[in-house]
């Protein structure tokens, strides 16, 4: 982790978690104050604490955002350590490669946008202390916006978009005849601007709406070194520590994990009794 502290910080909240911290919130003496779209919006010691409606949704922002996450979000309330754990538990996203996603696909109005970018460890860095994370997780135009900039103005963070207007998509749908097809050819597009700019890169990472062979077969000179891989999500922790357990011992998670948390509970329930319940 950067020794830049996070200042801004957003996770998906079940409607018992969010009830959950409104009472850990109040027992710290947080004080409420009403804000529009919320569950509930908290303030203490330049800490924001808001839990909007939708999702819910909690959004972190201020000074103690990393430790309120690390010391009573994650183990209180969450259940779970993943904060400063990005590179044990998906050590694949910190090495270097294309990140390539789509738009709009199954919108009706408006153009399919197939967009990359080459990052690298330090660029990853730079992205998540800016607080760079999945589109649908940002609640604000402006907000999102704002990141777009980042990542364009990030040194050595190239770029490329291609985008299909609904003209030029109806013309090349008519000729190509299959969406996936449609799709395997924007992204090649993207993999091969990237590629020009970046070619000693080894890989380039995409969502999996379609085999990857009709990537392969839209790409052109430049992108056949490229290595094509698919994932639909991130790894997860507990597959993580389950793999750790199996190559060593369930005592490795003393070394590299948060054990009071129930994760290791659930991991080995001998060796990391679960809490009993509160009454």
């Amino acid at each position: 982790m950067s020794d830049k502290p996070i200042t801004l910080y957003t996770s998906p909240l079940t409607t018992g978690q969010a009830a959950k911290l409104k009472k850990l919130l109040q027992d710290d003496d947080y004080q409420f104050e009403p804000k529009p779209y919320t569950l509930y919006y908290a303030v203490k010691d330049r800490l924001n604490v808001a839990v909007y409606e939708k999702g819910p949704k909690l959004v972190l922002q201020g000074r103690g955002t990393q430790e309120f996450v690390q010391f009573r979000l994650e183990p209180e309330i969450l259940g779970e350590a993943k904060l400063g754990y990005e590179e044990v538990l998906n050590p694949e996203m910190f090495t270097p490669h294309f990140g390539i996603d789509e738009s709009g696909k199954g919108d009706f109005f408006g153009p399919l946008v197939i967009a990359g970018v080459y990052v690298d460890r330090g660029i990853v860095k730079t992205f998540m202390e800016a607080g760079i994370q999945d589109s649908k997780r940002i609640g604000s135009d402006k907000r999102i916006r704002d990141l777009a900039k980042i990542i364009k103005t990030t040194q050595g963070a190239v770029s490329s978009i291609v985008e299909i207007g609904p003209v030029k998509y109806n013309e090349l749908y008519r000729k190509i005849g299959n969406l996936n097809k449609l799709l395997a050819w924007g992204h090649a597009r993207v993999i091969e601007n990237l590629a020009t700019a970046r070619p000693d890169c080894p890989r380039a990472l995409s969502d999996q709406f379609a085999n990857p062979r009709l990537i392969e077969r839209s790409l052109m000179q430049r992108g056949k070194t490229i290595k094509l891989e698919r994932r639909t999500k991130a790894q997860q922790v507990k597959n993580v520590a389950r793999a750790l357990c199996a190559a060593h011992t369930s005592g490795v998670l003393e070394q590299v994990a948060k054990t009071h948390f129930k994760t290791a509970s659930e991991i080995d329930p001998g060796l990391f009794p679960p809490k009993p319940e509160a009454p």
